[in-house]
């Protein structure tokens, strides 16, 4: 266990590290990170060895998401400037790509258990969630999982995760699974459709995960729909209504505002002999792939918002959503406990009474004088009753165990659905234990300390929040005020690898 909280606390020491070069506002947050963590250890919500902030990517992450040959590997060939994702017409990866960055010259490709194994990565560990959905998946991570590396300088400060596409064997509930985390994680997705399959009805599954299902997010502004490869419409009578009919199929699945891009590659366009039409097509497509990208060159001010986001939930979640959850579960317990024992407690008394009557039949002396027959009957009395307080006490801890356990399939659903950071059936066997009285229902470690350590967090979290807006905001034009520190978004000076690293 040593090994394990020296682990956990060098590779916050790494983290802070790089964050004093990176971005200073973030590196107040670990402090805070810290706080957190000792409300959540003394509940049980974290285990002894683990942090909230290692369950976080501190790395700017774009998400590239869509249908097969909808052109997600051309456009991030296209932005990195490097050819690193195959492309073509058919399905040619069926399996989750991060890209990150590297000095080395050439790119190199590396089995998904580099993912899965490395702390460092937003996938780390993410072969037990494979296993939830898909038993025996789990060992088949590298079916799933690839990272590559690239030298591109613009993906330097920032991890790309490329995904298979959705119409085939996307419906896999691992696959699924995996593009659901990478959504929470990411902090910029960009959704692609294919300009050539003008029919969007007949991909309404795909509508429902990658549109219906985000749109009501608190972060639905990090989406980016984007119709891809516009070209191969302009020899339509009327282009436009390609675009119309997309945007007909989002609007059904309810996505009524926002962003809606329509690009190409302009290394692989169709050639548009209409020398009018071309140069609308190309104005529209720099327009749009100029905003793309600039999006995706400022994730890292969506980062730094997106961590002191997770700040303030996870604060916010343990008093609203993990304390009452452990409240209500512990009076359902302890009810179900003292049902129990009521019942035990009868049948014991109905035999205690059989018992003392015969006791006093089997231990009536005729020959004895009667002092000796009277210790007699209190010594056999006083062993009968021992021994019954003895089974009663045996009796009453099965009857607990026996309670949380037959809460513990919809305990864990309902935790489940709260969707909250922490093992929240973990706490609540931290609050059954042999020595905790049934008279409580108030969650261990929640206490009047932990109220005001958590309000402190949430309070420092406004600090952050209002200190990146000063950052990145002028309101009042005062140039000396508004004046922003160069360095308060730019990546480290050799940053190959994400920041949190474990110790060697």
């Amino acid at each position: 266990m040593s090994s394990a909280l020296d682990t956990v606390d060098q590779r916050l020491k790494n983290l802070e590290g790089h964050l004093a070069q990176e971005n200073p506002v973030l590196l107040s947050t670990v402090q805070s990170f810290r706080a957190l963590d000792k409300v959540a250890h003394a509940m049980g919500l974290l285990a002894p060895d683990q942090s909230y902030a290692t369950q976080i990517p501190w790395w700017p992450l774009i998400a590239v998401l869509g249908t097969f040959s909808a052109g997600k590997s051309t456009f991030i060939n296209h932005f990195l400037g490097y050819k690193i994702q195959r492309s073509g017409n058919q399905a040619v990866d069926d399996r989750f790509t991060v890209i990150c960055y590297a000095r080395e010259a050439t790119p190199h490709a590396l089995p998904g258990i580099a993912l899965d194994s490395d702390p460092r990565f937003p996938l780390y560990n993410i072969s037990r969630d494979i296993e939830l959905a898909a038993a025996g998946e789990g060992k088949r991570i590298d079916t799933y999982l690839q990272l590559k590396t690239c030298p591109s300088e613009a993906l330097r400060g920032k991890i790309l995760i490329d995904s298979p596409g959705f119409d085939a064997d996307a419906q896999r509930t691992a696959t699924l699974r995996i593009t659901d985390h990478i959504i929470d994680l990411s902090d910029l997705v960009l959704v692609f459709f294919d300009a050539r399959h003008p029919e969007p009805g007949a991909m309404r599954d795909t509508l429902k995960h990658l549109v219906a299902d985000t749109i009501g997010r608190p972060d639905a502004g990090k989406f980016l729909y984007v119709l891809n490869q516009m070209d191969t419409t302009a020899r339509e009578d009327n282009p436009e209504d390609v675009v119309a009919a997309w945007q007909r199929a989002l609007g059904e699945e309810g996505l009524t505002a926002g962003r809606f891009y329509t690009i190409y590659n302009p290394d692989a366009a169709v050639p548009i002999e209409d020398e009018g039409k071309r140069k609308r097509f190309e104005t529209k497509r720099d327009l749009d792939l100029g905003e793309i990208h600039g999006r995706m060159q400022e994730v890292e001010i969506e980062r730094a918002y997106r961590i002191v986001g997770a700040l303030d939930k996870t604060a916010k979640d343990i008093a609203e959503k993990a304390v009452p959850f452990l409240t209500q579960a512990l009076k359902r317990w302890r009810l179900r406990t003292l049902w129990g024992d009521g019942i035990a407690l009868g049948l014991l008394f109905i035999l205690s009474l059989a018992g003392t009557i015969n006791i006093g039949y089997w231990s009536e002396p005729s020959s004895q004088p009667g002092w000796v027959a009277t210790l007699i009957s209190l010594s056999l009395d006083l062993v009968f009753f021992a021994l019954l307080a003895a089974i009663a006490t045996a009796i009453h801890f099965g009857i607990r165990r026996l309670a949380a356990l037959s809460l513990a399939k919809s305990l864990r659903a309902e935790a489940a659905a709260l969707g909250i950071r922490g093992d929240l059936m973990a706490a609540f066997e931290r609050n059954i234990r042999p020595w905790r009285t049934l008279l409580t229902v108030t969650p261990s470690g929640w206490t009047g300390a932990a109220k005001r350590r958590l309000a402190q967090i949430r309070e420092e979290a406004n600090t952050y929040v209002q200190t990146l807006n000063d950052r990145f905001t002028n309101p009042s034009g005062d140039t000396a005020a508004g004046s922003r520190d160069p360095g308060a978004t730019g990546t480290a000076a050799e940053p190959p690898t994400p920041p949190i690293a474990a110790s060697n």
